[in-house]
């Protein structure tokens, strides 16, 4: 039991990594209005390509984004499940904290 603790505790340290920086929650922001491509996120945040790619890594890395490749272009998108495991996660706090 402990050990599942420890991992969860983990895993939520990873999601809020993911979340702790404000580049990384305006792409989720763009995503929640469906798959783009990586070029557009680049024109829409004005920034270089290098530094969204780190960003959409880290959200990747947690699970929070989907890619597909389309030729030379590479759509990213929300992942669902992983959206509905952070709000699991939120409520379970917000239950505990009363």
């Amino acid at each position: 039991m402990n050990q599942l603790k420890v991992r969860d505790r983990t895993r939520t340290i990873q999601l809020f990594h993911a979340l702790s920086d404000e580049t990384r929650l305006q792409l989720l922001e763009l995503l929640t209005d469906g798959e783009q491509c990586v070029c557009d996120l680049t024109d829409a945040l004005k920034t270089g390509q290098s530094r969204l790619s780190f960003h959409l890594k880290t959200l990747k890395d947690a699970g929070l984004l989907t890619d597909r490749r389309d030729g030379r272009w590479v759509y990213y998108a929300l992942n669902q499940e992983v959206i509905e495991e952070l709000d699991d996660l939120i409520k379970s706090l917000k239950s505990k904290a009363h």
